[in-house]
């Protein structure tokens, strides 16, 4: 099990950049995918990014790709998500999520295990 807390969420411009965090507890971390989601208000928790165990293999939803990348320091037990430029569609709660199975979809909600709390992205137009 792990522990996920998010950060970096925040206020800004249209065409502007956050980078968010997510930390994670324990000395397993490198054995999990891991994920980012968000969700708007009104839709549902939708895929946004996803990357390996080692970092190796990075996904993308195609609304953001170009634009947001995601990257993990494993040494750090922490995951990023930069997000450049940014849109109002992009204003959502942002949640990290972490996957233990293998051989499963990576973007798919019900594949992760663990969930963070969430962090506000809010892009003004």
């Amino acid at each position: 099990q792990v522990q996920l807390v998010e950060s970096g969420g925040g206020l800004v411009q249209t065409g502007g950049s956050l980078r968010l965090s997510c930390a994670a507890s324990g000395r397993t971390f490198s054995s999990y995918d891991m994920g980012w989601f968000r969700q708007a208000p009104g839709k549902e928790r939708e895929f946004v990014s996803a990357i390996s165990r080692r970092g190796g293999f990075t996904y993308y939803t195609d609304s953001v790709k170009g634009r947001f990348t995601i990257s993990r320091d494993n040494a750090k037990n922490t995951v990023y998500l930069q997000m450049n430029s940014l849109k109002p569609e992009d204003t959502a709660v942002y949640y990290c999520a972490a996957k233990s199975r293998i051989n499963i979809a990576m973007d798919l909600r019900a594949s992760y295990d663990f969930w963070g709390q969430g962090t506000q992205v809010t892009v003004s137009s």
